[in-house]
């Protein structure tokens, strides 16, 4: 059988902070029959580049953000359940994807493969999907702890499913249950650590509201008009190739980034946590949102 799916995501001030949400919105698309845009009220044109996308399938639905969550970055599983709840119920599964995301065209055949295979199966209340965490650079990824290895990014249509804390995963009830997952031989790009400095420090300054108060993001952020890329971030080059959306924004690039993998300081515990992780898979003390399903 082949099942109904509907993409999701929240935006705001995309143009302001540089975000690729519509690289995001279309990589996903092929593998959609629907998508639902929360579109919050902006301080730049973010609305109309979402409806310049010009797909039939794409719904826009305006929102206005309540700043004052700002324990926990709670306004933003506030965003991703608004969109997740106006998505019709005739929909199986439901994409979720932010708006520094991008899933390579490569993989799409492999989680539609995946939605189709668990479709029917009760003991599967989502899909888990695996991560690259560009920073500073397209040609670099981030492979420290503080990076999550996977995430959950499809989940079923079933309004019990929330949106958990800083909207980096979902549980589902009344007792918030972890969703039970299966993995999937794909990837999602995490782009929100790539952009140009001076973007990236107003990022910052923004991002930073949604967990702290004034006084703290000013302490945490500082003045600077551009954010630093500096050489304290366990990378490694990336061998691989980028989704062909965002071919263009990386061909536009205009910064350098200053920094060499081969420099970065590693502390003792990612040195050990990569080493065991790069030669059984598993990585010692890992936060998992989910309960994996072989």
């Amino acid at each position: 059988m082949c099942p109904k799916v509907s993409g999701f995501t929240f935006i705001r001030n995309a143009l302001l902070y540089d975000y690729p949400v519509v690289e995001a919105i279309t990589s996903i698309l092929p593998v959609c029959d629907y998508f639902l845009v929360a579109v919050g009220k902006s301080d730049d044109d973010t609305l109309a580049l979402v409806r310049s996308i010009g797909d039939a399938r794409i719904h826009i639905l305006e929102t206005e953000w309540d700043d004052s969550l700002r324990e926990g970055g709670r306004v933003l599983a506030e965003e991703t359940n608004k969109a997740f709840d106006a998505i019709p119920p005739e929909y199986d599964w439901c994409f979720y994807i932010q708006a520094d995301e991008c899933v390579h065209e490569v993989d799409l055949p492999a989680i539609r493969a995946g939605m189709e295979r668990w479709l029917d199966d009760p003991d599967t209340d989502g899909l888990l999907l695996q991560y690259r965490h560009f920073y500073g650079s397209y040609d670099y990824v981030g492979v420290g702890r503080r990076w999550y290895r996977r995430e959950v990014r499809i989940i079923r249509n079933d309004k019990r499913i929330r949106s958990y804390r800083d909207a980096q995963g979902f549980r589902i009830g009344d007792d918030a249950r972890k969703l039970r997952v299966r993995l999937l031989d794909a990837h999602m790009h995490h782009y929100g650590w790539v952009r140009h400095p001076a973007a990236q420090q107003r990022k910052q300054l923004n991002f930073n509201r949604l967990w702290h108060s004034d006084e703290k993001v000013q302490a945490k952020v500082g003045n600077a008009e551009v954010f630093r890329y500096n050489g304290t971030e366990p990378l490694e080059r990336y061998a691989g190739t980028h989704p062909a959306v965002m071919l263009p924004r990386i061909q536009a690039v205009n910064w350098q980034f200053e920094g060499n993998p081969e420099q970065m300081r590693w502390s003792w515990k990612d040195r050990l946590s990569r080493f065991v992780e790069k030669h059984t898979g598993w990585r010692p003390g890992e936060y998992k949102n989910y309960m994996l399903r072989r």
